[in-house]
């Protein structure tokens, strides 16, 4: 069976293409860019989501879509959000369609329920409350109106905030001040219920659904987690250094954040700081309901991620140059490189 994966250069498309290999499937990844990690097993094709020609040509004996590609919240892309999250999956939709596939399987987010009654279900109504997470909902809601009209089968998967091995932009931050034992900052006390989840978790869930072969929403967050001060207290515990987590005011913080975002003065997108105080997780007994046994909490996940920085903090993927997938790259950290120093 001949899978199309788009994106399936960046950080949650290479996971996706390494399990259908793995299974025995193949794979052909459309993708601006290749990245050098992609299995050589895998057909590449380089393209734009957003040229329905180019879609079209990809799409030729494909049997299951896997729609991955996405401008992410630390792209801080402005009208490219639309442009790729919206028109861009209608287009990848709209070609599986005319093309016969068999199955469409759409990687959405949990930022479509920025501002949501938790714990979050399958039947929680959208709230997203900045631009990256409208227009993600506004995808899902295109790719759904286009599978539904077309009775094309629609798997669709909402993930919680992703680590795992390899998992850098926002996080990179995060783990190397604990390792220079620099303060860590939290908007209000943090202690809210935060969900992540660890790629590997969601993979399994990803492709059990797959195999299963049933239609639906898949909201994919941990089964053990506790507060957002919580993990971070505990990974700095397992770090040994001496950094502690302060509280900052709400509504000053979030001020000045927008300020500094709007002159391109700290890495930090919307969805990280307008969502950041509040609680964010996931139901996630339809999952285990079907055989799903999640392996991660978020302490494990956030010590075998804060390790995996460390022992490679020095290798060449750490540069903040690198192109390629926001999400396995260190970011700039603008303006808050001094609040680090002052930490």
């Amino acid at each position: 069976m001949l899978h199309l994966v788009t994106g399936g250069s960046g950080f949650l498309g290479n996971l996706i293409v390494q399990r259908l290999l793995e299974a025995g499937e193949r794979v052909r990844v459309l993708d601006l860019w290749r990245d050098e990690s992609l299995s050589t097993e895998a057909e590449y094709v380089e393209a734009d989501i957003r040229d329905s020609t180019a879609v079209a040509q990809a799409m030729k004996s494909v049997e299951v879509v896997h729609h991955v590609a996405a401008k992410v919240p630390i792209s801080k892309s402005g009208d490219i959000f639309r442009q790729v999250n919206i028109d861009g999956s209608r287009i990848v939709a709209e070609e599986s369609v005319k093309a016969g596939v068999g199955y469409f399987v759409y990687m959405c987010t949990s930022s479509i329920f920025g501002d949501a009654q938790n714990p979050i279900t399958q039947e929680t109504p959208y709230s997203p409350i900045e631009i990256y997470g409208q227009s993600k909902m506004e995808g899902e809601l295109a790719v759904k109106a286009v599978c539904d009209t077309a009775k094309l089968p629609l798997i669709l998967v909402r993930p919680r905030t992703i680590l795992g091995l390899g998992r850098l932009g926002i996080f990179q931050i995060l783990f190397e001040w604990i390792s220079e034992s620099r303060n860590v900052y939290v908007i209000g006390d943090g202690r809210h219920k935060y969900q992540f989840v660890h790629a590997q978790d969601l993979m399994d869930a990803y492709m059990l659904a797959l195999k299963l072969g049933r239609p639906g929403v898949y909201n994919v967050g941990a089964a053990e987690f506790g507060t957002l001060r919580e993990v971070l207290e505990n990974v700095i515990l397992h770090a040994g250094t001496t950094s502690r987590v302060k509280s900052l005011p709400i509504g000053l913080s979030i001020t000045l954040l927008k300020i500094l975002d709007k002159f391109s003065m700290s890495p930090l997108a919307p969805w990280h700081y307008l969502t950041y105080h509040k609680p964010l997780y996931f139901d996630i007994q339809h999952l285990l309901d079907i055989g799903w046994q999640p392996q991660y909490s978020n302490d494990r996940m956030f010590i075998e991620s804060y390790d995996w920085f460390v022992e490679h903090r020095n290798d060449r993927n750490m540069a903040v140059e690198q192109g390629g997938s926001p999400h396995r790259k260190a970011l700039k950290q603008g303006i808050l490189r001094l609040l680090k120093w002052m930490s």
